[in-house]
């Protein structure tokens, strides 16, 4: 598994942050992010059932160019 590291949270100071990779081996991409409040995993879970071995994953809006850049990064591995 190669990971490319895109970045952390721009607007956070370092530390414990939302972060972005992709393996570049599958195109996988992996978010790290904060925990939702309740109300907004029931939202979540209304639309799609989120099993035990999966969770939904709140990242800024502010990490939208660095998420774009890893989506194109990612079309590419997984293309290969």
């Amino acid at each position: 598994m190669a990971l490319l590291f895109f970045g952390i949270d721009p607007g956070s100071d370092g530390g414990d942050c939302p972060g972005v990779w992709v393996d570049t081996d599958n195109g996988d991409m992996l978010f790290q992010g904060w925990d939702p409040d309740e109300e907004t995993q029931t939202n979540c879970r209304a639309d799609n059932a989120c099993p035990d071995t999966e969770s939904v994953v709140r990242v800024p809006a502010r990490m939208a160019a660095m998420i774009r850049r890893a989506c194109d990064v990612a079309e590419s591995a997984a293309a290969r």
